[in-house]
């Protein structure tokens, strides 16, 4: 069974969903051990894994993203949805669309200082569509 959820973010960002995960879980009646397998539908977002105790952590992913990836008009062609558009997707190519998370007795089986993110490259995003396998 798949369960499709959305998320509104507000810009760029990592966005903690690990709640809305453990919550699409719950509604399918997740129990026991198994995999739960992340995807997003987007080329403009991607999900990670990542520290949630330091918030500097994902200022500094942040700032390394945006120095690796600049959102500077010339260097790109492609812009058909603005000049946020050809660096989002370059964003997104370099990060994961899916994320394959353990779980133990229905819990995601993240370690102590996890937590699973949006990470969002656009502006001024719409919607994210996540979707929700459990195996």
């Amino acid at each position: 069974m798949i369960t499709r959820f959305e998320r509104q973010v507000s810009g760029q960002g990592l966005f903690d969903i690990t709640r809305g995960v453990a919550e699409a879980m719950s509604q399918q009646g997740v129990t026991g051990d198994g995999l739960c397998t992340l995807f997003i539908r987007h080329t403009s977002a991607s999900l990670l894994i990542q520290e949630n105790y330091d918030p500097r952590v994902l200022d500094d992913l942040q700032t390394w993203m945006n120095k690796a990836v600049p959102q500077d008009p010339t260097l790109y062609t492609h812009d058909d949805e603005g000049p946020d558009d050809m660096p989002a997707h370059i964003r997104s190519a370099l990060t994961a669309s899916s994320l394959g998370i353990p779980f133990i007795d229905g819990d995601l089986a993240l370690g102590t200082w996890q937590a699973v993110y949006l990470w969002e490259h656009r502006e001024n995003p719409g919607p994210r569509t996540i979707l929700l396998h459990i195996t």
